[in-house]
């Protein structure tokens, strides 16, 4: 079994999702972190409640953790519908698909996650559904083959995706409504923690919270992770009141420093650093040489590194910047002129 990464946003087990359920917003006035998006939820949503039609289909991409589902559960309170959830690789046949949407009811909302993982053949189906609420297939072959319409109720299709960049245009182009949800400020991050702690009845002292906040890389999915974290170290080791030290120290024991980043994200940037002398280097290569998923370092690392500014894409690969080096306390030093750059799959010498 692969091992857990704390910070990751995506690899939960069965209890951090009931912790994540029971604190997730249920309207849009509890909903923070998404700016804009609130304002044109809530007009499509008043607009279609008043015409007692669904709203435009939505699509939300961006990295994992940022509230894709838990906007899908809040636009489908807010309209008073239904939700049915499901995602592209559980869709493996288009029967799969059809027997979904005949059952969904009048403005319900069907919200598929991964929505880019869809096979081909499913996504077909998906296009007629959306435009004109229908869909048709064929029975029988050869000569007795015929096409039956199958008529659809109004519905509204949710798309959640972290690799907006594999949808076909054909799909995107068929949602009204879509977002970039980008990582979060520290102050939305502590309004979280806030809520969170409020919902819990947790004791603390306001800076351990903004110490925790500036360490969830963006992200209120690993904000309640953390914190969950440090409320069972506060119970264990203190008197159960979340204090600075006790955050300090439940995060040092998971081995997150001061900017979130945890083991893997460090031995990420090392070896890049080490092995490919900074680089670039092909993410293949990165991932071959850690051994660990190319969709892993790709839709879980490195997001935040990017944005913090410690890793840089280029045509040539991935490469570490100047201010990876002084967060790792590593001295840059310039490759020699006419130094090969590694941009291909096999690790390149010591």
């Amino acid at each position: 079994m692969a091992r857990e990464k704390i910070i990751s946003s995506q690899s939960i087990g069965p209890e951090d999702e009931q912790f994540n359920i029971a604190l997730r917003p249920q309207t849009l006035d509890q909903c923070i972190g998404v700016g804009d998006l609130l304002e044109k939820l809530r007009i499509s949503i008043t607009a279609a409640r008043q015409r007692n039609e669904p709203m435009d289909h939505v699509l939300l991409h961006g990295p994992p953790g940022l509230g894709k589902t838990t906007l899908a559960y809040v636009i489908a309170h807010e309209m008073g519908s239904a939700i049915k959830v499901t995602s592209g690789p559980a869709l493996t046949r288009p029967s799969d698909l059809i027997g979904i949407l005949t059952n969904l009811e009048l403005r319900d909302v069907l919200f598929i996650d991964e929505i880019h993982r869809l096979a081909a053949a499913v996504e077909e189906y998906i296009y007629p559904a959306m435009e004109d609420f229908k869909v048709d297939f064929v029975v029988d072959s050869g000569m007795h083959s015929r096409t039956i319409n199958l008529p659809l109720k109004p519905f509204t299709l949710i798309g959640a995706t972290t690799r907006a960049g594999l949808l076909s245009p054909p799909l995107r182009s068929r949602f009204g409504i879509t977002h970039h949800l980008d990582f979060w400020s520290p102050d939305d991050l502590l309004k979280r923690c806030r809520m969170t702690v409020a919902m819990l009845k947790m004791e603390y002292d306001p800076p351990a919270l903004a110490t925790l906040a500036g360490r969830a890389r963006g992200t209120p999915r690993i904000a309640n992770r953390l914190l969950r974290r440090c409320r069972d170290y506060a119970q264990v080791k203190g008197d159960g009141r979340l204090t600075v030290e006790a955050v300090d120290a439940a995060l040092k024991l998971e081995g997150i420093n001061e900017l979130g980043l945890d083991e893997l994200d460090r031995r990420f940037l090392r070896m890049i650093i080490d092995v490919y002398r900074g680089g670039p280097v092909g993410i293949e290569a990165v991932a071959a040489t850690l051994g660990e998923e190319t969709d892993t370092l790709v839709d879980v690392v490195e997001p935040f590194l990017l944005q913090a500014g410690l890793l840089a894409r280029t045509r040539r690969g991935r490469l570490a910047t100047i201010k990876a080096y002084e967060h790792l306390k590593i001295a840059y030093i310039p490759p020699p002129e006419g130094t090969p750059l590694f941009d291909g799959e096999e690790p390149g010498p010591g």
